[in-house]
């Protein structure tokens, strides 16, 4: 069945259906060249989305458009998205939030358009679309810099540059060179020294069209692949941190990455946070200590001005360490000393001291660049003075409060809690995304299976600011009502303080039942890493009884590692909390029951809800239902669409959380289930309800 909902406050259709729209419908349409040619399955509310995507590409404007599970929607946007970048002669972006979704895109869906393309002779033309993926500067090796550090390394004494394991790491990496694919450090295992990977990598100066041959340098080499490619593959966080550092195209030139771009954002659901972070501050002291000691490290003797700068340039440097030392382990000691997270209310909370030493430092790099006749040093000694002083500037604004729309909050982190980092993020980051995303004169398009609370999108649009933008939803073409039972236990007891945890012991109770009740795996979603540890001590040695495998997130193996075994299982059991109410996607029996500990409340004291709550309260509006209430409905929503992600998928929902029957905001939740359909139950009659 297909529902497509216009939200009532778009600006309408876009004006003059053309040549895309026309060609993409012969190609969605029952019996077109989608079924016709590769024998792929019609599916009207896959073709709905092509047609809304096509009319938004030729008018140029934003579009989100939610797409249940199913409906296929990646070649939804892919095929109008390559057809008109071959046609306009413009770059596609295209940027999610998932590594799996973009192993999907290059692996799987490209190929598909492809063959397409290749096989309908009235799109051959468009057969030959070329790609490109898009990562991080820093994640690429130099060869220019890789050679300038072997040279160095053969002409160095060791106490100047590299010591015995750094060589070694080093010639490991130049022979790993000479036969890598890509030449991004994800493809170097074991990783490489953090030191070495500094002095060879592709963020630098010295990294230029100028100093690199593209066929040899890989970065360069990507970046020419890039400039010449119909689709972009990037990560929101890399897109956003992209944006933020103003790399969009100057002046009047329309885009939002690359002139004359267009956009789809996939997995958007997470949009509002990660541009939140990135259109905020994030200064830690692991970093300021790090890019100092990469200029000069007084306890080793080593680092760039040993080579190029005098003993009083070293001084400087050593000065602005222990300024910086002392700065923030005042920070650490008088506001995080009794818990990890502390928002900060009043500007000029602490003497900076840290500023005047960093100034001295850029101010004596900026004196070496004017001294030196090496070129190559200029770059390098301009790029540290660059990162120096956006420290200091990122620091200044901190305490003085520069960004008035934003709130300020210190965090302590790390394994042992030694580092403490300096937070900021816009109160309403719906004013940034409506800047650099819905205002840059071309399509930016929104895409997720939740992008609403299941009926409309206004919440959704007013937080990416996206009013203006035309909204659609579509039902997935799963048959949930054959293939999901839902149950939702009506005893429950809520977490109250001096009851010694009783909710856990429930808890504990009914996921060890519930889990025993299906042969195969059952995912168990919580919203705390407390109640995650506490319910796995009391379940454990049940599941180890009955030979069933539990994984828990934060226990001995990686996420994917957690998600690779249990999907192998078949039958395990799997306890997780915020990331896996998302992303998981597990086919078949391996993952045939899905059990929601507590509804997805986000927690209301972290310095972003707390000053997010005063700011709709100044309004005169009411944080939990206008805020809370909307973020955990789509999280909801993401966390029961782990369970039917194939046509053939079965299997139960289980909700172990009674205010969804009895609190007014339950009926919202329940609203957003697939079905509307669902048993109640309790601890006395669960073995007839499941029966």
């Amino acid at each position: 069945m297909i529902s497509l909902i216009e939200n009532s406050n778009s600006g309408g259709a876009p004006k003059g259906s053309g040549y895309l729209v026309a060609l993409v419908d012969s190609i969605f349409k029952e019996n077109g060249y989608l079924q016709n040619e590769l024998q792929l399955d019609h599916r009207a509310e896959q073709a709905a989305m092509a047609a809304s995507v096509a009319a938004s590409l030729e008018a140029d404007q934003p579009l989100l458009f939610e797409a249940g599970t199913g409906v296929g929607k990646s070649l939804a946007y892919l095929i109008p998205g390559i057809i008109h970048s071959v046609n306009s002669e413009r770059p596609f972006i295209i940027s999610s939030h998932t590594i799996s979704l973009q192993e999907q895109i290059q692996e799987k869906d490209l190929k598909i358009c492809r063959r397409l393309f290749t096989k309908v002779p009235e799109l051959r033309r468009f057969g030959a679309f070329k790609t490109a993926l898009m990562v991080g500067k820093r994640n690429y090796c130099c060869s220019t810099r890789l050679n300038n550090a072997l040279q160095e390394a053969k002409s160095a004494t060791q106490s100047e540059l590299f010591k015995n394991d750094e060589r070694e790491d080093l010639i490991r990496i130049a022979q790993w060179s000479a036969v890598a694919k890509n030449g991004v450090i994800q493809e170097l295992s074991p990783a490489p020294l953090p030191e070495v990977w500094d002095a060879i990598n592709a963020d630098s100066s010295t990294c230029s069209r100028k100093n690199c041959d593209a066929s040899v340098c890989f970065y360069q080499r990507a970046r020419k692949q890039l400039l010449s490619a119909n689709c972009v593959i990037v990560n929101h966080s890399l897109l956003f941190s992209l944006i933020n550092a103003g790399m969009q195209p100057e002046g009047e030139v329309p885009g939002i990455l690359l002139a004359s771009d267009f956009v789809v954002l996939d997995e958007a659901h997470r949009i509002p946070a990660i541009a939140t972070d990135h259109f905020g501050a994030h200064v830690s002291s692991y970093a300021v200590d790090r890019a100092l000691k990469r200029i000069y490290n007084p306890r080793t003797n080593r680092g760039l001005l040993k080579r190029h700068g005098q003993i009083w340039d070293q001084h400087a440097v050593d000065n602005a360490l222990g300024a910086a030392e002392e700065f923030f382990r005042f920070l650490g000691d008088t506001f995080l000393a009794k818990k990890p997270i502390q928002r900060l209310h009043e500007p000029d909370f602490c003497d900076n001291i840290i500023s005047g030493p960093l100034k001295e430092v850029a101010e004596r790099l900026g004196a070496l660049i004017q001294k030196s006749d090496d070129e190559r040093v200029q770059d390098e000694l301009r790029d540290h003075r660059r990162r120096i002083q956006g420290y200091r500037d990122a620091i200044n604004a901190f305490i003085s409060f520069a960004d008035t729309d934003h709130v300020q909050w210190l965090e302590r982190g790390g394994k042992k809690g030694q580092i403490v980092t300096l937070r900021s993020a816009p109160l309403d980051v719906a004013p940034y995304l409506r800047k650099h995303l819905f205002q840059r004169g071309t399509a930016a398009i929104l895409t997720s299976a939740t992008l609403s609370d299941g009926q409309h999108m206004g919440a959704f649009q007013e937080k990416v600011g996206a009013q203006a933008a035309q909204a659609k939803l579509v039902d997935s073409p799963f048959d949930y009502e054959t293939n999901c039972r839902i149950y939702i236990a009506s005893d429950a007891p809520q977490p109250e303080p001096g009851q010694g945890r009783l909710d856990l012991d429930y808890l504990a109770n009914m996921i060890c039942w519930c889990a025993r009740r299906v042969e195969g795996g059952t995912l168990v979603l919580f919203t705390s890493h407390f109640d995650l540890r506490q319910v796995r001590e009391r379940t454990q040695g049940f599941f180890d009884k009955i030979q069933r495998p539990l994984f828990t997130q934060g226990h001995e193996m990686a996420r994917t590692e957690i998600t690779r075994q249990f999907a192998v299982a078949g039958n395990g059991v799997l306890f997780g909390t915020d990331s896996f109410w998302t992303g998981v996607d597990i086919p078949g029996p391996a993952l045939s029951q899905v059990i929601v500990a507590r509804l997805p409340f986000e927690n209301p004291g972290h310095p972003v809800s707390e000053a997010r709550s005063e700011y709709i309260r100044a309004r005169g509006g009411n944080p939990f239902t206008e805020m809370t209430v909307p973020e955990a409905l789509v999280k909801f929503r993401q966390g029961v669409g782990r369970l039917i992600r194939r046509h053939e998928d079965q299997g139960n929902i289980v909700i172990l959380d009674s205010r969804i029957l009895h609190k007014p905001y339950g009926a919202h939740f329940i609203e957003a289930l697939p079905i509307q359909t669902y048993s109640r139950f309790n601890r006395e009659n669960r073995d007839s309800v499941f029966a």
